[in-house]
């Protein structure tokens, strides 16, 4: 039987540091969505293109950038998303405080702090398919 190897999350230092809250991973489009109960709080994005949106993605809402951008001076829009503003930010794999903002926005995520994470909207049920009537042959 050939099974599907399952890659590791990127920066497993943020697992670690949010393990007491019992997160959950998912697999999103090619990164790894980090929940905290019924929240969605990270998204760990390691992927080539393009480069500068490597890092951990905060979900956040527009209302919050601002308060977080001083607690996070390196955090940005993320460019992937183009120039609209989104209620996500990044924080870059690259910056010099990686490592430690990555931790900080961790500390802020036990301590349930409002500005990071959101409740992801419910799925609609898919109707079943309809099924045509079963002919019988003659």
């Amino acid at each position: 039987m050939d099974r599907k190897r399952t890659k590791s999350p990127p920066y497993p230092f943020v697992l670690e540091a949010l393990e007491s809250a019992h997160p959950l991973t998912r697999p999103m489009f090619g990164c790894t969505a980090v929940y905290v109960g019924e929240r969605i709080v990270l998204i760990l994005r390691e992927k080539p293109e393009p480069p500068e949106d490597q890092g951990v993605w905060l979900a956040t809402s527009e209302e919050h950038h601002v308060s977080l951008s001083r607690d996070f001076p390196s955090m940005r829009s993320i460019a992937l998303f183009g120039p609209k503003v989104t209620g996500w930010q990044v924080l870059p794999a690259a910056s010099d405080d990686f490592e430690e903002a990555a931790l900080k926005a961790c500390r802020l995520i036990l301590r349930e702090d409002p500005r990071i994470g959101k409740v992801p909207q419910r799925k609609k049920p898919r109707k079943p398919a309809r099924k045509s009537p079963v002919r019988k042959s003659r």
